[in-house]
C-alpha cells in the first residue's frame, strides 16, 4: 500500500523545482508556463528514525523503507475547468492522485515571472480551488441528470444519492470544497464510495519561501496567508525553500549536514514534507525485522492484523493464524528482542487485533 500525491500549483511557483529535489531527477524546471507537460513521477522513501534504529540493532542484509509516489502535474491557470492552458491534462492527472500537494509561491522575484503578474498566495489558492470546484460541479451536474430519473422511479439508492447531491451542490457553488462540505455520516460515506471528486481529496500546502526565509516565518506575510487558509480548512502546511531543497539534494551526503547547519536547519525540509504527505490518508507504519531484512510496511490506520498481513501478501491474510507483536518503543528502551520477550512485552494477537503505528510483527499463517 502506498500513497500517490499530485504536486499542483500555478505555473512558476516552484513545482518542478520541488519535484527535482524530491526525486533528484532531471525534470525540466524552466521559467515559463507549462514547462511540465506530461506528468513526471518519482518514488521517494519516507525517512523514519525507527527503521534506522532497527537496522542498527538487527544489522540486516537489506533495509526497505516505506515510500510515497509524487507526480509533478502541469501548472494550472484560470479556465482549466473549461480546458484552458493544459486544463484537461491537469484535471485528469490530479484525478488519479490520492492526495494533493499544492505549492504556493511565498517569495518575490523580479527574475521569475508570475502568471498573474504579482505574488498573492491567497488569490493563487483561490484560483486552484475554484477550478477544481468547477470541475466537480460539472461532474455533479452530469450525475444529477442521471439520478433524477431513477429517483422519480422510487429507486432507494438514487433517492439517497439525489439528497446528497442536493446538499453538496450549493456548498460547492459557494466555494466550499467537498472535503469540507457539511454532510451526514451516510452522505459522506456515499460520496467517498461513489465519487472521485477533486475537491474531496486531502490536501497539504507547501509554502515555497525565499532562500533566506528560514527562521523568519512569523514576519513573512505571504506565508501567514497560507497558514491562515490552511488553519481554516484544517489542513497542514510545510514551509520550505524549493530552491534550497534542490541545492541540498545535489550535495554529497558528507556535505549536506554542514550545509544544513550553516542554515540553522536540523534536517532537509523534504523530510517533514514527505512524512506529512504520508499521513494525509491516515497511513501508518509497522515493521518486520530480522537478519535478512528490516522493512517498513504501510497500512491504513484501523486495519486488523489479517488486513495488515495482506499488505505483505494476500496469502498472509487468507491463511492468517496469529501475530507475534511488540512495539518499537519497547525494543528501543530494552535494546534487544530477547529483553523484550523476557520483560513480557511480546504478545500473541488474533484476528480482531487493531494494528498500531510502530508495531513490530511476525505473522503466522497457513496456506
Amino acid at each position: 500500500m502506498g500513497l500517490k500525491a499530485g504536486i499542483v500549483g500555478l505555473p512558476n511557483v516552484g513545482k518542478s523545482t520541488l519535484f527535482n529535489a524530491i526525486t533528484n531527477a532531471s525534470v525540466e524546471a524552466a521559467n515559463y508556463p507549462f514547462a511540465t507537460i506530461n506528468p513526471n513521477t518519482g518514488v521517494v522513501a519516507v525517512q523514519d528514525s525507527r527503521l534506522e534504529f532497527l537496522t542498527s540493532l538487527f544489522k540486516p542484509k537489506k533495509t526497505i523503507e516505506a515510500t510515497v509516489e509524487f507526480v509533478d502535474i502541469a501548472g494550472l491557470v484560470k479556465g482549466a475547468a473549461k480546458g484552458e492552458g493544459l486544463g484537461n491534462q491537469f484535471l485528469a492527472a490530479i484525478r488519479e492522485a490520492d492526495a494533493i500537494v499544492q505549492v504556493v509561491r511565498c517569495f518575490d522575484s523580479a527574475e521569475i515571472i508570475h502568471v498573474e503578474n504579482s505574488v498573492n498566495p491567497e488569490r493563487d489558492m483561490d484560483i486552484i480551488n475554484l477550478e477544481l470546484i468547477l470541475a466537480d460541479l460539472d461532474a455533479i451536474q452530469r450525475r444529477l441528470d442521471k439520478v433524477n430519473s431513477k429517483a422519480r422511479g422510487n429507486d432507494k439508492q438514487a433517492i439517497a444519492e439525489l439528497a446528497m447531491l442536493q446538499v453538496l451542490k450549493p456548498q460547492l457553488m459557494n466555494g466550499i470544497p467537498a472535503r469540507l462540505a457539511t454532510l451526514t455520516i451516510e452522505q459522506r460515506l456515499l460520496l467517498n464510495q461513489e465519487y472521485q471528486l477533486l475537491t474531496n481529496k486531502p490536501i497539504l500546502y507547501v509554502a515555497n519561501i525565499a532562500e533566506d526565509g528560514y527562521g523568519q516565518l512569523s514576519g513573512n506575510h505571504y506565508y501567514q496567508q497560507v497558514l491562515k487558509r490552511a488553519t481554516k480548512e484544517g489542513a497542514q502546511v510545510v514551509a520550505i525553500s524549493c530552491e534550497i531543497e534542490s541545492q541540498i539534494s545535489k550535495l554529497p551526503e558528507a556535505e549536506k549536514k554542514e550545509f544544513l547547519t550553516s542554515l540553522g536547519i536540523a534536517e532537509p525540509g523534504l523530510n517533514p514534507l514527505v512524512r506529512a504527505t504520508y499521513r494525509l490518508l491516515n497511513l501508518a507504519t509497522y515493521f518486520t525485522v530480522g537478519e535478512d531484512e528490516c522493512r517498513a510496511w504501510t497500512f491504513q490506520q484501523g486495519m486488523t492484523a489479517p488486513q495488515a498481513a495482506g499488505v505483505i501478501h494476500t496469502d498472509f491474510e487468507k491463511g492468517f493464524i496469529k501475530a507475534e507483536v511488540y512495539h518499537y518503543d519497547d525494543i528501543y528502551k530494552l535494546k534487544s528482542e530477547i529483553a523484550v520477550k523476557e520483560a513480557g512485552k511480546l504478545r500473541m494477537e488474533g484476528k480482531e487485533y487493531i494494528v498500531k503505528d510502530g508495531d513490530i510483527i511476525f505473522f503466522r499463517f497457513n496456506v
